[in-house]
């Protein structure tokens, strides 16, 4: 399979072109002869202009590629070797959404041959690959597993944002359904992958280190944020205890905060769905997720109550909130926590301008039905900073000073003006 697609003899298709989808497909159309499929016709306009839908990638990443994007399966039905790189997200009750993954692999299904390989890179729970897809896979494509096609499980290891730990350099896991199959997975990802990849001994292993890898976040940073409770009603500051923990040579340090996005506010739902089959509850794993998602509401509300010992009349109160990605610099808002706070704050009357200076207005007004104020428009009574984008970084408490009425408060989400603000009310986590 390698010595036929470094030759160009067959080509390598990749099914998703995303934040995900995208870099790997561009990566490997250095070398190989590459099919970027994807059903949205918007993005893939942009993509044959060299605009990527995300604005992670700059136009010189789309120069001197061998690839073509298409919607049609007719063009997907050239190929041989099958990337799958779709969303897994989770639907209104927390439960996985396989819908996108399943709909890629009937795709894929569809243009099977004899012979072919498909490998998986969207997040799923462990087993889901051979019991949900290879299963299609041999339904509509009248082929045997293993003895007709073979498949494999590469987990993702895209964040956003992030030029330091790139598809290059970060070491990625590989599996298949057999050794020989491995061999030639690993092989075709070693060409992209300089930091070399991780035979893992088969795919529900990949798939559970993929799992654990954002769950074992997910947990750490819910204990850091119910520290942050206790220590609050405590009256000190957490990040001053981190400072403090952290002189010590084995301390991790895990920060308080939001946690939402595609990956550690998504994935352990997945660890919790697959436990569940197995009649067991995964209490910690269920815990964090808890506080994790309650800590939106939080905010809001100890906002509110500053904002009441002020003797401020809720329906009086103008907030400012400054980022509603789900982290810093970043356009991406799926799963923002910061609609959580917007949400709360409206429900006590409160009146809220949200800004940001990378969100894009109308996919957050699809999103959330939140309308984006073009900019500021002082006074308000308090400030939160919810997502510390670049922007923000350099703000002083002078140019706070001009946000808000005296005495006004500004809710510092991260702790990063902690050490800066002297003559305005102030709390964060």
């Amino acid at each position: 399979m390698y010595n036929q697609l470094i030759s160009k003899d067959i080509k390598l298709a990749v099914v998703g072109l995303g934040y995900v989808g995208l870099p790997l497909a561009l990566e490997f159309a250095r070398h190989f002869s590459v099919i970027g499929y994807d059903i949205k016709e918007k993005n893939l306009t942009m993509l044959r202009n060299a605009v990527d839908p995300s604005g992670e990638l700059k136009a010189d990443s789309f120069k001197n590629r061998d690839i073509l994007y298409t919607s049609k399966l007719s063009d997907l039905e050239t190929a041989n070797f099958f990337i799958v790189a779709v969303p897994t997200p989770i639907d209104r009750y927390n439960k996985p959404d396989l819908h996108p993954l399943l709909s890629a692999t009937t795709a894929v299904a569809k243009v099977l041959h004899k012979g072919d390989y498909v490998i998986y890179e969207s997040t799923v729970y462990p087993g889901c690959t051979t019991e949900e897809c290879v299963p299609i896979l041999e339904k509509l494509s009248g082929l045997k597993y293993m003895e007709d096609f073979k498949v494999g499980y590469s987990p993702e290891r895209i964040n956003p944002g992030d030029a330091e730990h790139s598809l290059q350099n970060t070491i990625k896991i590989v599996s298949a359904c057999d050794d020989a199959s491995l061999d030639e997975v690993a092989k075709i990802y070693e060409t992209v992958v300089a930091a070399g990849v991780h035979r893992a001994p088969d795919i529900r292993v990949a798939e559970a280190a993929k799992i654990i890898e954002n769950t074992q976040r997910d947990v750490n940073i819910a204990l850091m944020n119910e520290l942050s409770i206790i220590f609050n009603r405590l009256g000190i500051n957490t990040y001053d205890v981190i400072k403090a923990a952290g002189t010590k040579w084995n301390f991790v340090q895990y920060t308080p905060g939001l946690v939402g996005g595609h990956c550690i506010g998504v994935d352990p739902y997945y660890m919790v769905h697959k436990a569940a089959e197995l009649k067991y509850h995964p209490q910690m794993i269920a815990s964090g997720r808890f506080v994790n998602d309650s800590m939106g509401g939080y905010i809001a509300k100890q906002t509110v109550k500053k904002l009441l010992a002020n003797d401020m009349p809720m329906e009086k109160a103008r907030v400012l909130i400054m980022g509603i990605t789900y982290k810093e610099n970043v356009s991406d808002i799926r799963n923002s926590k910061v609609a959580d706070i917007v949400a709360e704050l409206l429900s006590y009357r409160v009146l809220v301008d949200v800004v940001d200076p990378n969100a894009e207005p109308q996919a957050v007004q699809e999103e959330y039905n939140i309308t984006l104020a073009p900019a500021p428009t002082p006074k308000y009574h308090a400030v939160i900073i919810a997502v510390p984008h670049r922007e923000y970084l350099t703000l002083t408490e002078a140019d706070l000073q001009k946000l808000l009425v005296p005495n006004g408060l500004v809710v510092d989400i991260r702790g990063l003006f902690r050490t800066k603000i002297t003559h305005l009310q102030y709390w964060s986590l």
